[in-house]
Parts: structure tokens; C-alpha cells; sequence
């Protein structure tokens, strides 16, 4: 296929730092603004070649490996754009939770559509690869791009943000997941304008990060989810400058300006139990 037989990329995870979901547009999705950041929190996509067809392997039950699987779908665009004669066999190994709206998924997507670009040499010309990431999912594009970034229309247009301070983030996972289909549907969005035009921030340092917290889908989820509501307290007891969820939920964060704060506040915050999972990851 190429002059490599197999590649592995790391998939890194994102945090919503702010998410405002405007009305509905012509095409069904919603119009959103988000500054997404990735964090060090990584699945491990391993793609190589195989006889033919696509092939796919996870070690987390519950993740799909048929046609439904965003890495899946990216690796039927690519191969048929490529024309390519044999197959790909595609390995995830997870960490990042599903149903948490930390974009794991959407991150081994990009990350296969970069293993196969590797694998075969080719690449779309102009922004055809970021066109195709967009037709597996809203949030592939913004994996593919690989730094903090203001999304906007439905995760399509990408602008590159200055960010020139690190942060440390104690993420905390509930015992359960939430529905992106659910959240929107909560939300009761119509159809309506695009949002106005608004400059993208500049974040200099963890106060302008904390600044611009904010997630419509905390209204959609808290008077069913009151979870929510509680570990973000939790978290700002526990030193964060700020918390919110990240994409629709589960997952809710607090930021933290050391890594030394982000440990104690995860030892405090696993105490809490209930089957709830800790991460610390940073900015990157």
C-alpha cells in the first residue's frame, strides 16, 4: 500500500472550555461556539495493512467495530478516495470513557485518517482531508487540527487560538453516560440565526481560561442530572478556579494552575466514591 506496513498515533481527548449552542440549521445540525482544548488523556489507534476490506479491533467492551464506529467510517472515505487495492485492519486500545463528551471517538477518527494518510502516502489536496473528517462527525476536524481552537458552525470552522498558559485538569466521570442526541433534544433549540460574530479570546493565563467556562448543556442536564451540579462543587471546593462539563456530559472538569493542586484535588475527589472515575490531564 505504501513504504510502511503500520502506524500508531495517540488520541487525545478534548475539553469543552466553553460550549454555546445556538438554532438549528437547514442541515439538522445546531450552530455551536466552543473553545476546545486537547488534554493528555490518549487512546492508542494502530493502523496497518491488511488483505483487503477494513477490519476493526477494540479492547473496551461495549465500543461498536462494525460500520457505526467513527474510525470505521473515516477508513470507507479514505479507501475510497485513495482507490485503494487491499484493505486496513485499524486497532484501538481505549482510555478515554465513552459518553462522557471527552471526543474519543471522534479523536481515533482522526487519528485513522492520519494513519492512513501515512500508510499510504496520499493525501487529499486543499482540505479535502478536513472535508472528509467533517463527514464522520462535528468534532473529527478540530482532532485533525490538534491544538486549542474556536469551533463554529456545526465543528467545521476552526480558528487557531493563542493560548500561553498550561493548565491542569482533575476530570471526573460519573457512573454514567449521557446521549448527545438526548442533550440536543433537551435543549428544545429551534430553527434560527447563526450566532453573531464575536472575536476569538486569547488566553494569557488560567484566569482567562476559568473566564470562559460555560456549558449550555449543564441547563438541558441539571434538573435531571443534579450529579453534575454537585461534583462541579465538589471540584471548586477542591481548589479548581472553575468547573463545567465538557461537551454534553458526563464529564465534568475543574481547572487547576498546578499539577500539585490537580493531585490533591484528585485524591479528594476519588474519596467521593459512587463508582465515579479520576483523570488528571494537561493541556497540550
Amino acid at each position: 500500500m505504501g513504504t510502511v506496513s503500520a502506524v500508531s498515533f495517540l488520541a487525545p481527548a478534548k475539553l469543552n472550555l466553553s460550549l454555546e449552542v445556538y438554532g438549528k440549521r437547514p442541515d439538522g445540525y445546531h450552530d455551536i461556539r466552543s473553545v476546545m482544548v486537547p488534554v493528555s488523556l490518549y487512546d492508542e489507534v494502530t493502523v496497518e495493512e491488511a488483505s483487503r476490506g477494513i477490519a476493526l479491533t477494540c479492547d473496551a467492551p461495549g465500543i461498536p467495530v462494525d460500520e457505526t464506529n467513527s474510525c470505521h467510517r473515516a477508513a470507507a472515505l479514505f479507501m475510497k478516495w485513495a482507490k485503494a487495492p487491499s484493505g486496513v485492519r485499524i486497532r484501538l486500545r481505549k482510555t478515554i470513557p465513552a459518553e462522557g463528551g471527552l471526543g474519543g471517538g471522534s479523536s481515533d477518527a482522526a487519528a485513522a485518517l492520519k494513519g492512513l494518510a501515512s500508510l499510504t502516502g496520499k493525501v487529499p489536496p486543499g482540505e479535502g482531508l478536513r472535508g472528509m473528517a467533517a463527514q464522520v462527525g462535528a468534532d473529527v476536524p478540530f482532532f485533525l487540527l490538534g491544538r486549542a481552537a474556536l469551533v463554529e458552525g456545526f465543528g467545521d470552522r476552526l480558528t487557531p487560538l493563542l493560548w500561553e498558559t498550561p493548565f491542569h485538569a482533575v476530570i471526573v466521570l460519573p457512573p454514567f453516560g449521557l446521549s448527545t442526541r438526548e442533550a440536543y433534544a433537551r435543549l428544545r433549540r429551534g430553527f434560527g440565526d447563526p450566532p453573531p460574530a464575536a472575536p476569538p479570546p486569547a488566553i494569557r493565563s488560567i484566569e482567562d481560561a476559568a473566564a470562559i467556562v460555560r456549558n449550555d448543556f449543564e441547563e438541558a442536564w441539571g434538573p435531571v442530572c443534579p450529579e453534575i451540579g454537585r461534583i462541579k462543587k465538589e471540584l471548586q471546593a477542591a481548589g479548581a478556579c472553575a468547573s463545567g462539563l465538557t461537551g454534553s456530559g458526563s464529564a465534568v472538569f475543574g481547572l487547576f494552575a498546578s499539577v500539585s493542586g490537580a493531585r490533591r484535588a484528585e485524591n479528594s475527589l476519588r474519596a467521593g466514591g459512587d463508582g465515579r472515575r479520576v483523570f488528571v490531564a494537561g493541556n497540550i
